[in-house]
């Protein structure tokens, strides 16, 4: 078997493409994987909150009223796949400060300033999100951003 086995950064992002495979959106499928020292600490995707009903049950809301990418994301049914991801380490008292994120999707601002307060350094995504108020909250916290592009990361 010739095949490369892909660098560390490309199987976290890899495996951030499988848990956006469990969204439950209708417009975008986004995961996110917390990693300390080469472990995994949490997943999380988006989606409705545990135990409501999802979105393709109820139809999406944003684009029922036309709301763009990128703006009123208060009007939305889902939980960002960082937020769950940072739920899903507190709710399992799993640690991650000092960790990094590897998500398909660049984190809005509400997701990068969580990710901030959670002492996260570094930001791996695929996919830039038009959101100028994340990018400088990111900067002035010295919190890492690293636009990586495996081949076979796919927008979701």
């Amino acid at each position: 078997m010739n095949k490369e086995r892909p660098t560390w950064d490309e199987y976290f992002m890899q495996m951030a493409q499988v848990v956006a495979g469990r969204s439950t959106c209708l417009r975008r499928q986004v995961g996110a994987v917390i990693v300390k020292d080469k472990q995994i600490l949490s997943t999380g995707y988006n989606g409705s909150p545990s135990g409501l009903t999802h979105c393709v049950q109820t139809g999406c809301l944003r684009q029922k009223l036309g709301i763009p990418s990128g703006e009123r994301t208060e009007i939305c049914r889902a939980v960002h796949a960082e937020q769950n991801a940072l739920v899903q380490a507190a709710k399992h008292g799993v640690s991650i400060s000092g960790s990094d994120i590897y998500t398909n999707v660049q984190p809005c601002v509400l997701c990068t300033k969580l990710i901030i307060n959670a002492g996260i350094k570094r930001v791996f995504y695929a996919i830039p999100y038009p959101d100028e108020l994340a990018l400088e909250m990111a900067a002035e916290a010295n919190l890492e951003l690293v636009h990586l592009i495996p081949n076979d990361v796919t927008e979701g």
